[in-house]
């Protein structure tokens, strides 16, 4: 991994951009008249549209042929982008804030089973531990959310779609980290933005929805859902994944769902029960763990 950066503009840039991201439920939270599907086109579609100028005034696409590795590379990116958006956006439509920012946080624990399945890479008994304790957080999370179906239209659909979300989500780290050492900011984002954006446009036509089947407010969620926790948020993980690794990169998000159960909290009234709470602790204690192994590599 490339040592050799200004750490304040990296980890400046991800303390902003994962505020945004903490803001993400509570836009989607006001556009719950808007399908979650139609929602998530808008989001993406208009991060792209957002960031041509930006592309088109480096013009360093053009500059190059684009070698076919490198493209499926991209396209892969965008459609691992794409479903992590749809998954997770979907399930704060049947679940709470609180238990789908938790369960989208577990891709940690999913990369770690990846490194050491895949890539052979050997790892503390601590990060076990953490995989153990999140996986049992998850459980009890969906045994617990179980209950809450007068609160919220399917508990069990809406962590399942989260933790989905979760999977797509580590599988877009893996293949940004891949890509992203070859290519400036604005070359990897604006094309992974726009396949994703022709990702979920796809899926709108396949379920049958409809792109202005929505209301003002939709349209404006979608907007700010694409100025901030896509080119903010996700934007400053992109630029940082080129200097810091995955692991430990998908573990700084742990913020996330702090921020937003809080926000959701006070805008919502939604207070989870004990046990989920309990659930929750559990979940971000192994997922906090598994970052051991890295906080004490030798650089």
């Amino acid at each position: 991994m490339n040592q050799s950066f200004n750490k304040l503009s990296v980890y400046g840039a991800l303390a902003a951009g994962l505020i945004a991201i903490g803001f993400a439920p509570i836009l989607v939270r006001l556009a719950t008249h808007t399908s979650p599907i139609t929602l998530v086109t808008y989001r993406t579609v208009f991060a792209a549209v957002l960031l041509l100028p930006y592309w088109a005034y480096k013009r360093e696409l053009a500059r190059r042929k684009i070698p076919l590795s490198e493209r499926i590379y991209l396209i892969a990116a965008g459609v691992c982008l794409g479903f992590h958006f749809t998954c997770w956006l979907a399930s704060l439509y049947y679940t709470s804030v609180a238990a789908a920012s938790v369960l989208v946080t577990i891709h940690p624990v999913l990369i770690i089973l990846v490194e050491r399945l895949w890539f052979k890479r050997p790892f503390a008994w601590t990060s076990w531990l953490g995989v153990f304790m999140a996986f049992l957080g998850s459980a009890l999370l969906g045994i617990f959310d179980s209950q809450l179906k007068q609160s919220f239209p399917d508990p069990t659909l809406g962590n399942i779609l989260a933790i989905s979300a979760a999977f797509f989500f580590a599988a877009y780290l893996f293949l940004g980290q891949k890509i992203r050492q070859k290519r400036a900011w604005i070359d990897y984002v604006f094309p992974v933005y726009s396949y994703a954006g022709l990702t979920c446009l796809l899926l709108l036509l396949i379920t049958g929805n409809n792109l202005f089947d929505t209301t003002i407010a939709g349209v404006l969620a979608g907007l700010g859902l694409a100025l901030g926790p896509s080119i903010l948020g996700h934007g400053s993980m992109n630029y940082a994944v080129k200097y810091i690794a995955p692991t430990l990169l998908s573990t700084l998000v742990l913020v996330e769902p702090l921020l937003a159960s809080v926000l959701a909290y006070f805008l919502f009234n939604e207070l989870p029960r004990p046990l989920s709470i309990l659930a929750m602790v559990i979940v971000l204690t192994g997922v906090s763990l598994t970052w051991k192994r890295r906080a004490g590599e030798k650089k």
